[in-house]
């Protein structure tokens, strides 16, 4: 079986830890730095402590066993289902400096035959912990960043052996080059190019258009295009948190999403004065329907665009966080069901209240689930001047 080497491992180590983290800073010393991965990745467990050490920080470990969740599900009554222990969360939120999570699935379908609202119930009652960390974030107390680390299941779902699986992370992550880094801050310079002449046209809604979507995103005022800040690795996407309630139309969804332990294939979502009122799949409409009945999960909190030219990522991988940001011939477009970025906000994060929030038609919700088509695709701004122009076109900003 196919193994990283010792030296990649550190290279991707060094990566999260010297640049993902604090902004493209990287960490500094006598911080906390979260680290929450399964027992499958252990090697880069290995890895990310001796880089944290090495910063002269303090790493504070949450290893997960594989293959628990199921039997949790089996077992547990609706009161342990909801059980959180808040002292002990609010001390973790309170302790830690960053966090760094990676994914490393032993069985992406371990949760197939459980409830949808059993799953719910337990991410819901959870949600305070999040939001801690999410005000901590907006104040700029904390960073985050998510990586994958590759493993035989989820190599096997998306048709690649294990080996090609991590060939296309070492590519798609810049572990090929001499200094991983500084590529990365190469792309970056050109997102913040884009991002700049994206914010300037001023756009009040794009609509995109291709052979099964006609859809209109309102994007609101007092919005800023975002990406490039390695919150995730890799990270190609420019994306926004628009005002949920000027999305109209249809969207078809041509690539299957792995969530919550189950697959859903070729979703379509219609949209009327922003909520959606109309949802299939050919595959997982029983847990489709359910996500869009959780609290707001039926509006939209994100709507994105990944320029072919970016991304190295060519091959379908089985997982939001690659396939979120691949490339191809037409990179991607992606919408989140569910909850807003804040950070999209033009003026201080930290002094809307929750109303005015609500009033900028941002949305609050506990769920966030990014789903992804790469149709050939025409995206054109209707700018608050009237003028109209495209923005991209044959997977490609035109910028």
């Amino acid at each position: 079986m196919y193994q990283p080497p010792q030296p990649l491992l550190r290279a991707y180590a060094d990566l999260l830890i010297g640049c993902a983290l604090g902004g493209g800073e990287g960490v500094r010393a006598g911080q906390v730095i979260g680290m929450s991965l399964p027992d499958t990745a252990k090697p880069l467990l290995i890895a990310l402590q001796r880089s944290i050490l090495e910063h002269k920080a303090f790493p504070h470990l949450k290893f997960l066993p594989s293959d628990t969740d199921k039997p949790f599900f089996d077992a547990a009554n609706d009161e342990q289902l909801r059980f959180f222990p808040e002292k002990l969360k609010r001390a973790e939120a309170d302790l830690l400096d960053h966090q760094v999570s990676i994914i490393a699935e032993s069985n992406p379908e371990e949760l197939k035959d459980v409830a949808p609202e059993r799953i719910f119930a337990a991410i819901d009652a959870r949600r305070a912990f999040r939001e801690w960390l999410f005000e901590k974030e907006q104040a700029g107390k904390f960073t985050w960043t998510l990586a994958l680390y590759g493993t035989e299941a989820m190599a096997a779902q998306a048709g690649l052996s294990l080996e090609e699986y991590w060939q296309e992370i070492i590519h798609a992550c810049y572990l090929d080059a001499k200094d991983p880094a500084r590529e990365w801050r190469r792309i970056q310079t050109e997102q913040e190019r884009l991002k700049k002449a994206l914010d300037v046209l001023e756009i009040a809604r794009v609509h995109v258009e291709s052979e099964h979507i006609d859809l209109w995103v309102q994007l609101g005022p007092k919005r800023k295009w975002l990406g490039g800040g390695m919150r995730n690795v890799p990270s190609y996407e420019l994306f926004i948190s628009p005002d949920w309630r000027g999305t109209q139309g249809k969207i078809f969804f041509n690539q299957p999403l792995f969530r919550y332990g189950n697959i859903l294939r070729d979703i379509t979502l219609e949209f009327k004065d922003g909520v959606v009122t109309h949802a299939d799949a050919k595959e997982g409409k029983k847990v489709l329907e359910a996500m869009i009945a959780r609290e707001n999960a039926d509006k939209i909190g994100e709507f994105s665009l990944t320029d072919s030219r970016f991304s190295r990522i060519t091959k379908f991988m089985a997982n939001t966080l690659f396939d979120e940001n691949v490339g191809g011939r037409y990179g991607n477009t992606h919408i989140a069901l569910g909850r807003a970025y804040k950070d999209s906000f033009t003026g201080d994060q930290s002094k809307p209240t929750p109303e005015e929030w609500a009033a900028m038609g941002y949305n609050e919700s506990p769920e966030h689930t990014d789903i992804i088509s790469t149709e050939d695709r025409t995206v054109t701004a209707e700018c608050k001047n009237g003028s109209s122009t495209v923005i991209f076109k044959d997977g490609k900003f035109t910028l």
